[in-house]
């Protein structure tokens, strides 16, 4: 793990794993969809609008996913002070920020003719807001700590207990539909087994593989922007103190 601790050498990786996963991320993810819309029958209870499950259910996915991704990067950082594990957890903050509060708009708009209603203080609907305002909080926190470190402090292991702790909302996501009387309708993919018809489902796999990939491949090209303005910065102050 700490062989891809130079910044170069993860440069070089980075260059060729880039297009590896953004462009059969792209095939996936719109192939899935125009698959969806345009081949999947109506369901016999929601009719066509059930053809928003297979952009709601890869951004939910993703967003659990991309917090998941922070975690385990603080973890690292914390504990083995990965050079990169801080720079992976920022990567991951922007795009996760931005699937949770995709999921939350495609599932207001399926709300909106299933359940009456666009919005519901359900406890699905309501930790997964909860986990958009704490993107929000990293994001800041983050960009706090990149400031000071600027300024010759040092932040980021309060950046990380935070991204460490916000971690917790995560199974509160997931069992929410379980532990609650909830509008929201039970898991339906489970490990072993699937109450969605293979209709559905395989499109929605070939879909979220497709969205999963695009994230890595935004994930590996903010690593190397972040890269690029830290070097910046080095030089800059090189310079200044010169």
């Amino acid at each position: 793990m700490h062989g891809f601790a130079n910044p170069a050498r993860f440069l070089r990786l980075a260059r060729w794993l880039l297009p590896t996963l953004l462009v059969p991320g792209f095939v996936l993810a719109f192939g899935s969809l125009a698959w969806g819309l345009f081949m999947v029958p109506p369901d016999h209870l929601m009719g066509d609008t059930v053809r928003i499950l297979f952009m709601h259910v890869p951004c939910v996915w993703l967003g659990m996913a991309g917090w998941s991704t922070i975690a385990i990067s603080s973890i690292v950082e914390l504990v083995w002070r990965h050079p990169l594990a801080g720079i992976a957890a920022r990567a991951a903050a922007v795009p996760g920020a931005v699937f949770t509060a995709l999921g939350l708009i495609t599932g207001s708009i399926w709300g909106r003719p299933t359940w009456g209603t666009w919005w519901v203080w359900d406890g699905r609907l309501t930790s997964f807001l909860v986990l958009l305002f704490l993107y929000l909080g990293y994001i800041a926190l983050a960009d706090a700590a990149q400031r000071d470190a600027a300024a010759g402090g040092s932040t980021s292991r309060v950046t990380a207990i935070f991204g460490l702790v916000g971690a917790i909302n995560i199974p509160i996501i997931n069992r929410s539909v379980v532990w609650w009387n909830s509008l929201h309708q039970p898991p339906s993919i489970t490990l072993g087994r699937s109450t969605i018809d293979g209709t559905y489902l395989w499109p929605l796999l070939i879909g979220a593989l497709g969205f999963s990939l695009i994230f890595g491949g935004v994930v590996i090209a903010r690593m190397r922007m972040l890269l690029a303005d830290i070097q910046t910065e080095a030089r800059l102050r090189r310079k200044a103190m010169g």
